[in-house]
């Protein structure tokens, strides 16, 4: 799968500029991660751009009806895995196995608290966000309460990562995409 026929797959289900800029910001730090990592970005970068391909028209659904959906549209069985993994005791059993369904797993959740705390900043932007910032964010369980704080923990575990080495990677990776993001954005 292309990653243009994955956006062309994303495209047929989903349509509220929240969930397109969710998917863009976490497949560029996905992409992100792999190129830190050694491994294939355009890979890293489709799972995550198509992680909630059902989520925008069935969130009661969320990581069941994805199968389907990816299949009907040619994925493969990776894709497919990594996707429905990161909805990991949340709304199914798949565990994330490899490394990076870990980071997809951990980076989701993330992604949108810092993209909540972004939009609080009179720069509305990632790009002059400090980490202390983020930990006053985190720590307050009212700010962007829909983030679990405990999948974001999870997943930091799952990865071998502490919190601050997870917002950091995070927050850089972010800020790596967030230009690209806002030119995708504006042509839709």
């Amino acid at each position: 799968m292309t990653r243009q026929q994955a956006w062309e797959l994303l495209r047929r289900y989903n349509a509220e500029p929240f969930h397109l800029r969710h998917a863009l910001t976490v497949e560029g730090v996905m992409r992100c991660f792999a190129e830190q990592r050694g491994y294939d970005p355009e890979f890293w970068g489709i799972v995550g751009l198509l992680h909630d391909i059902d989520f925008e028209q069935w969130p009661e659904q969320h990581c069941v009806k994805a199968p389907e959906l990816l299949r009907e549209g040619g994925a493969d069985e990776s894709i497919i895995h990594a996707v429905c993994s990161h909805g990991w005791a949340i709304c199914v059993d798949i565990k994330p196995e490899h490394e990076m369904e870990k980071l997809l797993y951990a980076a989701d959740e993330l992604t949108g608290l810092i993209g909540a705390a972004a939009l609080m900043r009179p720069s509305k932007s990632v790009q002059d966000m400090e980490l202390k910032s983020l930990k006053k964010k985190y720590k307050d369980k009212k700010f962007a309460a829909g983030c679990s704080r405990e999948v974001i923990k999870r997943g930091a575990e799952l990865c071998g990562l502490t919190l601050e080495e997870l917002w950091q990677q995070t927050l850089d990776a972010m800020r790596s995409c967030e230009d690209s993001i806002n030119r995708q954005m504006e042509e839709i």
